[in-house]
């Protein structure tokens, strides 16, 4: 869909600070973030809104989620927890009319910081910060690896 922001990135026409890229979905930071870490999670085929998701693929952007919320707290952003989101339609705030799914880290005590962030919404260092959660993204790997060996 050529008028949506999101598939432009998934083409390459839109410029983002992926996290991770596989066939079936793509992870980016947040160009407008609530707190540091905070990365969209999308599937690189166009869905509107959950009622246009395949279930099978939405169990799989939510599980790389999740991957993702347990990596925020293996690397150097050292996040206590996370928020994972989606607002679907815009009766829930949709802006973006793509599903994507928010991974906000979230840090013990952070509650006026993170309500600074709603209305602040900077970047925070992307490069910097897209290396800290792919490095936690690899000690998660390593984690798995050395249970499994």
């Amino acid at each position: 869909m050529s008028g949506c922001i999101f598939c432009r990135i998934v083409g390459g026409d839109a410029p983002a600070t992926k996290i991770f890229e596989d066939d079936l979905l793509v992870a980016f930071l947040d160009i407008r973030p609530i707190t540091r870490g905070h990365t969209l999670v999308i599937p690189k085929s166009h869905a509107a809104d959950l009622d246009e998701l395949d279930p099978a693929l939405g169990a799989r952007l939510f599980a790389f989620g999740h991957r993702l919320a347990k990596a925020v707290r293996r690397g150097e952003l050292g996040a206590d927890g996370a928020n994972l989101v989606i607002n679907d339609g815009r009766a829930a705030f949709q802006t973006v009319h793509h599903v994507h799914l928010h991974v906000v880290p979230r840090w013990k005590g952070d509650t006026l910081t993170f309500a600074k962030g709603f209305v602040l919404r900077r970047p925070h260092d992307p490069e910097r910060t897209a290396a800290a959660i792919r490095a936690g993204l690899d000690r998660l790997a390593d984690e798995e690896e050395e249970t499994t060996a």
